[in-house]
């Protein structure tokens, strides 16, 4: 209060009016007073003057959704009056969405078969597609088109379907020539224990109930791609040159001891610092020192498969990196147990020694047959 008075002192005004004095005194309190009254007004004014703005910009705002609204609505009741006046025209338009859909499936998978083999289990509707085109075209000929692009759409699923399981049984005849068993590499592939999501149905129908044509589909695309991974995983790439193996897999004499004793790989010869690739897509799974082996890379090719490149002189790659069949990811050495510079490689199936050769030598042609379906990878 006492800072207020000191803006606001007593002040004495006087006022001469013919020959009078008259001294007019204005107390502090009355000064506030009237200071107060003007600033209460000036905020009024400033609260109207928002209120106003406010309003305005609600206005413009409701405006323009009601515009937006009506946009809609007017995009909408075109689009019905298209399908009311020209189910023609509408029946080309989703026509030429499924030929965009059919090359683009065909340039990532091939072309899609359009004959039936024996022994194949997915469904043909084409006849029954065709009587029930007729139908459609008899009693409601403005829907004929309509009908017909559902009936190529079903050829579709099944022609892919028939494309899947195709695939699946290549894929799985060329793990099993490989001595692998295709089932248990599904089973090892397809680990549902982290996984999760929304639940959305593959093309439910307006009922919710799902067409088994579509249903067949996903289940043998499916199968498909956990047998093709499977493939990539198969050892198919020389890590070093073949032409140099100089010790091979199983009973030999061995080099320091000359007693008889397994050797669980195949020894490639090679100067210090040549390259060392990996033998197949994986992930580097260790890198270090092992008794016995010296510097040591290994890649889990997954279902089980693991590779292993000892002696090394350098690595290239680190734990948890993904790698391509062919990358390079260390040099060769003589660390470890070792008589000179030279590649140790194993191929391992759920830590047990095989024979990497067969892989190494038949693993490329099978691969490609399976890719193909021309025997030897011709195309």
């Amino acid at each position: 209060m006492d800072r207020l008075r000191t803006h606001f002192p007593e002040r004495e005004f006087f006022m001469r009016s013919q020959g009078q004095v008259r001294f007019i005194k204005i107390s502090a309190k009355l000064q506030m007073a009237a200071a107060g009254i003007v600033a209460a007004l000036l905020l009024a004014w400033v609260v109207t003057m928002a209120t106003v703005a406010i309003s305005q910009l609600l206005s413009t705002r409701d405006r323009v959704a009601l515009l937006d609204r009506e946009a809609k609505v007017t995009t909408a009741e075109s689009r019905v009056a298209e399908y009311r006046n020209d189910l023609k025209a509408v029946a080309a338009d989703l026509d030429r969405r499924q030929d965009f859909i059919q090359k683009m499936v065909e340039s990532e998978m091939g072309a899609l078969p359009g004959d039936v083999q024996a022994g194949e289990t997915v469904s043909d509707s084409r006849g029954e597609a065709g009587r029930t085109v007729d139908k459609v075209s008899a009693a409601l000929p403005e829907a004929a088109g309509l009908a017909r692009i559902e009936a190529r759409q079903l050829a579709f699923v099944e022609q892919l379907t028939r494309l899947a399981d195709r695939r699946s049984g290549r894929a799985a005849q060329a793990i099993r020539s490989l001595g692998l068993n295709p089932e248990q590499m599904i089973a090892q592939l397809d680990d549902r224990t982290a996984q999760g999501g929304p639940l959305l149905h593959l093309a439910t129908s307006a009922n919710g109930a799902i067409d088994p044509r579509f249903q067949r589909m996903g289940m043998s695309l499916a199968r498909m791609n956990l047998l093709e991974r499977g493939l990539a995983g198969i050892p198919q790439v020389e890590p070093a040159d073949m032409d140099y193996v100089s010790s091979g897999f199983g009973y030999r004499a061995d080099p320091f001891t000359g007693e008889g004793a397994f050797h669980a790989g195949l020894d490639f010869k090679g100067p210090i610092g040549a390259p060392v690739h990996a033998a197949a897509k994986g992930t580097v799974s260790f890198v270090g020192q092992k008794q016995g082996y010296g510097n040591c890379l290994e890649i889990d090719h997954g279902n089980g498969l693991l590779t292993r490149y000892a002696h090394l002189s350098a690595f290239h790659a680190r734990v948890g990196q993904p790698v391509k069949a062919g990358d390079f990811v260390a040099q060769i050495g003589s660390s470890g147990r070792s008589t000179g510079p030279h590649l140790h490689f194993e191929v391992r199936i759920n830590d047990r020694p095989v024979n990497p050769r067969p892989f190494l030598e038949a693993a490329p042609h099978v691969l490609e047959e399976a890719r193909t379906g021309q025997p030897g990878g011709r195309r």
